[in-house]
């Protein structure tokens, strides 16, 4: 949708639509793809702040963005996007400070206008097809072209990668996450199991990763799907202070979670108890299914606790009894029993669970 000139963030709160050159990157954190820019959008007479998440910006792209405006009380009118995303400029102008703003290394602000003012508009298709002819120019020999050509191609990787995220329903934020976890092998990775996703990236969870699934076709009643539910049941009872669950009532939980017939769900859980994705023990003559990082925490506790239980007491020797009745003439006040018992507990062992 094409944006009215207006000095003033508009009152409605749906989604709005804003595209335009970038003319300089204020700012980017390369960790999470937060970046701060300066666009000359289409229909603004000003440059246009936009913020918003990407997994690399240069100056000199074309930029696109879902979002909403918002009135910063230190920064003024800015254009937050929720969907952010650029391509490589297609105009001169857009290409010289594309190329000059050292996203592709190799290239500085110099050889950029040289490059431009050599092949115009055609400058990518031969940096991606017939790079040789780069050293048709003074100071490019083949160490420089090849740094060059490398360069590009990692660029191209990376917005394939975008791509086929954001068509996927993936936001973008969590896109620029998925890449910086995953490089070169993210979309490989998603399409071969998108449940990972949930085990991998800080904030994406079973129901992100399940939605996912299902743009790229994993059928609903699948094993992976059912796998990953399984997991994401324990990880949901580990808010209730639950280490593990009975074996029927995680079943039951994962079958009201993933729709599916309970076939599915036990053959589900002997294959996580198979590749130990899951781990199964009795106590007290129940059956109950641990995830293994639980169950390792669960035991190595239980370890210390029967170490320091075997040790001797830190406390010198003294006659209990006697120390008792000096307190308590000391302080005026006597102790119930059940207090005596516990410090005098205390004072014998190394550890104590009251």
């Amino acid at each position: 949708m094409k944006m009215p000139v207006k000095t003033q963030p508009p009152s409605k709160q749906f989604a709005e639509s804003l595209s335009g050159l970038i003319e300089r990157v204020t700012f980017f954190n390369e960790e999470d793809g937060f970046a701060v820019l300066k666009v000359k959008a289409k229909g603004h007479r000003d440059q246009v702040t936009v913020i918003g998440p990407l997994p690399s910006v240069s100056a000199g792209e074309w930029v696109t963005a879902e979002g909403r405006w918002i009135q910063d009380r230190e920064f003024g009118l800015q254009f937050r996007a929720e969907m952010l995303a650029s391509t490589a400029p297609t105009t001169k102008e857009g290409i010289e400070k594309y190329l000059g703003s050292g996203m592709v290394k190799g290239i500085g602000p110099i050889y950029a206008k040289k490059l431009v003012h050599k092949f115009g508009e055609q400058i990518f298709d031969v940096i991606e097809t017939q790079s040789a002819r780069l050293e048709e120019l003074d100071g490019i020999g083949p160490k420089r072209r090849k740094r060059i050509k490398d360069a590009w191609a990692e660029q191209k990787v990376i917005r394939q990668i975008m791509v086929f995220l954001h068509s996927n329903g993936v936001s973008t934020s969590r896109a620029v996450r998925i890449y910086k976890t995953h490089g070169e092998g993210a979309i490989e990775k998603v399409q071969a199991n998108p449940y990972a996703l949930a085990k991998d990236i800080h904030g994406i969870g079973f129901r992100t990763a399940d939605q996912i699934a299902q743009k790229i076709g994993i059928p609903v009643d699948s094993l992976i799907r059912a796998c990953a539910g399984l997991s994401h049941v324990l990880i949901e009872a580990t808010g209730d202070g639950h280490c593990a669950l009975p074996v029927e009532l995680l079943r039951d939980d994962a079958g009201k979670l993933l729709l599916v017939d309970d076939k599915i769900v036990t053959e589900a859980l002997e294959r996580t108890l198979a590749s130990k994705d899951l781990v199964k023990e009795t106590i007290g003559g129940k059956e109950l299914i641990f995830l293994p990082h639980l169950k390792r925490a669960e035991e190595i506790i239980a370890g210390r606790i029967r170490s320091l239980s075997g040790s001797p007491s830190a406390f010198p020797a003294i006659d209990f009894e006697k120390a008792v009745v000096w307190c308590q003439e000391k302080t005026g006040k006597e102790l119930a029993r059940s207090q005596r018992d516990a410090l005098k507990l205390a004072l014998s062992s190394r550890v104590l669970v009251i």
